[in-house]
């Protein structure tokens, strides 16, 4: 079991929890985390997960004395909408939850992210314990206090910064994800090495490469990265923790956005690799370095089919814009990225970075 800290937050931190059943330590770690008062927890999960998950999540929790109930939003995407936001509330208020009471996300990013997005709108903002079961949230969405709902305007334009009281991260539950899915998370760690931390790429890269991406081994070596993926993005937040539109080195959150811009459909990452190439930039090889290590993550959704002027033209509506300028996150090598506005790269070269893009993946 491993153990981290995040220096980010009003409490002055809050503490991740990693390893093969961390989900039995839910109640220990909920009385470790929240304040004394705490009476009340609503466990929010979907689906899918809760039939896997619940019975443990919640027999912890009533084992450390909290009177617990579940509620389910599930959906996807789709269903990560300010109607399902309004449902958790109301089951908040049904259920008497106390500003001292807690929610607990139990499932992947979509789950944390209305879950915690619930939590921070009820009563002006109560705990949320981030209890991934995805890939994708372990290395990345559950960490960092991002929380939001999608909308007519767009994915995550309504949102809260609401840091969690902890983060407990199972990677037991990494054997139930269909293939997919595991795809997701790998390509997100993969992407995080590749905007700040080399040594972190090639480790993921490494990995990835000795073992099946679909399946994966379920051992020490994957807990041990998961958790340097983790490291790396607590050390992000730390030092960046609302993602402030000021900063642009090396820690500042917005690299994170890299491949985001193009969209997260296709893998955007080799779009803005693409482009960083034609800009001169980054290195063909670099480039090269790059796509066979997302080769390496699993098969991507197919996009051959999909048409730049078309993404080029949705991503204009970017909520990642700045004074009406969309930023991409560009890389310059493996491990270093830049934030370059829109207007400084010619239409052209984003044309030829997408579609190089699409032929990747389609």
């Amino acid at each position: 079991m491993r153990r981290m800290r995040v220096r980010a937050g009003s409490r002055g931190g809050y503490e991740i929890l990693l390893g093969a059943g961390a989900l039995d330590a839910l109640g220990e770690v909920a009385r470790g985390a929240l304040h004394k008062r705490a009476r009340k927890i609503v466990v929010v999960s979907d689906a899918r997960v809760f039939p896997l998950y619940g019975a443990r999540a919640c027999g912890s929790l009533r084992a450390a004395g909290y009177d617990v109930a579940h509620c389910l939003a599930g959906g996807g995407e789709r269903g990560k909408t300010l109607r399902t936001a309004e449902r958790l509330l109301d089951f908040f208020a049904a259920r008497g939850l106390e500003r001292t009471d807690a929610v607990v996300a139990l499932g992947g990013g979509v789950v944390g992210d209305v879950a915690g997005f619930a939590a921070a709108v009820h009563l002006r903002g109560v705990p949320v314990v981030q209890v991934p079961t995805t890939l994708l949230a372990q290395v990345d969405s559950s960490v960092g206090g991002k929380t939001g709902v999608n909308s007519r305007a767009g994915k995550n334009v309504i949102g809260a910064f609401h840091q969690p009281a902890a983060v407990i991260a199972d990677t037991t539950t990494l054997g139930t994800l269909p293939r997919r899915e595991l795809t997701a998370g790998w390509c997100e760690a993969i992407k995080q090495g590749a905007v700040g931390d080399r040594k972190l790429f090639e480790r993921t890269r490494d990995f990835l490469g000795a073992n099946d991406a679909g399946g994966g081994r379920r051992d020490d070596a994957l807990a041990d990265l998961i958790a340097r993926q983790c490291a790396f993005k607590a050390r992000v937040v730390a030092a960046d923790e609302r993602e402030s539109v000021d900063r642009a080195g090396a820690l500042s959150r917005r690299v994170l956005n890299f491949g985001h811009t193009v969209g997260h459909a296709l893998d955007g990452m080799i779009a803005a690799a693409e482009i960083s190439k034609r800009l001169g930039t980054l290195a063909a090889s670099e480039l090269e370095s790059l796509r066979r290590a997302v080769a390496l993550a699993g098969r991507l959704p197919p996009a051959g089919d999909l048409d730049a002027d078309e993404i080029l033209r949705a991503a204009a509506a970017d909520k990642k814009s700045t004074g009406g300028e969309l930023q991409w996150v560009l890389l310059e090598e493996i491990g270093r990225a830049s934030i370059v506005g829109g207007r400084d790269i010619a239409p052209r070269v984003l044309r030829a970075g997408v579609r190089a893009a699409l032929k990747f993946v389609g």
